[in-house]
């Protein structure tokens, strides 16, 4: 295990009108670690786990310090690993989407050991996206290169699906009852996973050729979806199959990355004008947010009690944006 450890600077500054609502601090990453997804540890000031594509690392940072710990995932500093997504586990350990070894990674939260999880030999280079844990701790994820699949982190068993629909699963989640959803990003749909079988079966979007990327659920089991191509948000209620769609503001939105916080407020980046937004759905009105950054290309959204975490990977930042 190789391990870096370095100190960031930070920045704190007020969201414009809104400034009595939301604050913003911003950590800035080193160059060079092409960092991607971020997830927040439930505790509060707990770390905040980042994935560093670009360097084949998982990032450790401490909020209250600043300070930033790197673990290589590989052997050799990083050579050959390249996480896309990275999630916590029921224990708390950061697990990670490598697709640079093509295998699940965990990283245990107090020693810093990793461990490497293979995929099938036969399952080839699958473009690994994004993962979830169910209810009964199995761990989900997704491949962009037509697959999804499974993992038991106390057998070790692991299994892969061909998607339905072929290319494009990217974004998974669960619902507070375990159920998993995934979308497909060049499928323009969503999916459920039936957890005993391994089916996956298609949800279909009213909005065509939607590009749907990312998922998250509400308290209530609905399925909130980022639709890239669109531009808008939707939100889809198993319990009667009804779709609901809000565009997001501007002239050409492309929205990338969804999350629901603890009041179902939900909070989506938005690339073309580079703003941060949260909807709120009994009103159907949107609020805007940004950080200092004039590009920040926000791949993922993640959260705690009062606090929305994302990565800026065009910006080398990670900026949280907290609320009352």
């Amino acid at each position: 295990m190789y391990l870096k450890r370095c100190v960031v600077a930070s920045l704190v500054f007020a969201a414009g009108p809104v400034a009595a609502q939301v604050s913003v601090q911003e950590y800035t990453v080193p160059r060079g670690h092409g960092i991607h997804d971020v997830w927040a540890d439930a505790a509060p000031n707990g770390p905040v786990w980042i994935s560093a594509q670009g360097s084949g690392h998982l990032g450790i940072l401490d909020p209250k310090s600043g300070k930033l710990d790197f673990v290589a995932l590989a052997e050799e500093r990083g050579s050959g690993s390249s996480p896309h997504g990275v999630v916590a586990g029921p224990d708390g350990a950061p697990w990670l989407t490598d697709g640079g070894q093509n295998a699940m990674v965990r990283v245990d939260a107090k020693t810093r050991a990793v461990k490497v999880f293979k995929l099938p030999e036969d399952s080839g280079y699958t473009n690994l996206n994004t993962a979830i844990f169910d209810r009964a701790g199995i761990v989900w994820f997704t491949g962009q290169s037509g697959i999804y699949g499974r993992l038991d982190p106390k057998s070790g068993e692991m299994k892969t699906f061909d998607a339905p629909k072929g290319r494009g699963p990217y974004g998974i989640h669960a619902t507070p009852d375990g159920t998993v959803y995934y979308a497909s990003l060049a499928g323009s749909h969503i999916a459920r996973i039936n957890p005993a079988s391994g089916e996956a079966t298609v949800i279909q979007p009213p909005t065509p050729r939607q590009g749907a990327r990312r998922v998250w659920s509400d308290s209530k089991g609905n399925v909130w979806v980022s639709e890239w191509s669109s531009g808008n948000l939707s939100r889809y209620e198993p319990a009667t199959g009804k779709w609901s769609t809000w565009r997001a503001p501007g002239a050409s939105p492309h929205v990338y990355a969804v999350y629901v916080d603890e009041t179902d407020k939900v909070w989506a980046s938005e690339w073309s004008a580079q703003v941060m937004l949260r909807l709120d759905p009994q009103s159907g009105k949107f609020e805007s947010y940004r950080s200092s950054s004039q590009v920040a290309n926000v791949r993922q959204i993640h959260g705690r009690r009062g606090e929305v975490w994302t990565p800026e990977s065009a910006a080398d930042k990670v900026v949280v944006y907290r609320f009352k």
